[in-house]
């Protein structure tokens, strides 16, 4: 008896899923960042600085095709940093109760590719 594995159409709804999370964890972060009237240092570099380290840190060790292989802790460890930050750059722009939901989806979400891509059922 093989295991069972997930719908296909599950399985892409669910990636499709966290590439959004992923893109907006970096838009949240460069919004964050940015503050009109900041000038350029604390407006326009501190925004695209914020989202290029998450996307510097999320493709050296989180993608996957990471540049880097790294354990699974470590992966969902930059996982919790970068979307903790989002989460954390939401609640610092006065969205409380977004940052409340977008961080329990992306636990779910994290939680669900990282049980199925670990069984190997990349159906």
């Amino acid at each position: 008896m093989t295991a069972p594995h997930r719908p296909r159409t599950f399985g892409i709804l669910n990636d499709l899923l966290a590439f959004v999370l992923e893109v907006f964890a970096l838009l949240t972060l460069a919004l964050w960042g940015y503050r009109p009237g900041g000038g350029l240092i604390g407006g326009v570099l501190l925004g695209t600085a914020a989202a290029a380290a998450a996307a510097l840190l999320w493709g050296a060790f989180a993608a996957p095709k990471a540049r880097y292989e790294v354990p699974l802790p470590a992966v969902l460890a930059v996982k919790a940093v970068v979307f903790g930050a989002a989460a954390l750059a939401l609640a610092g722009l006065g969205l409380r109760p977004q940052a409340c939901w977008f961080a329990v989806i992306v636990l779910v979400n994290t939680a669900l590719v990282t049980y199925y891509r670990s069984r190997g059922s990349r159906a």
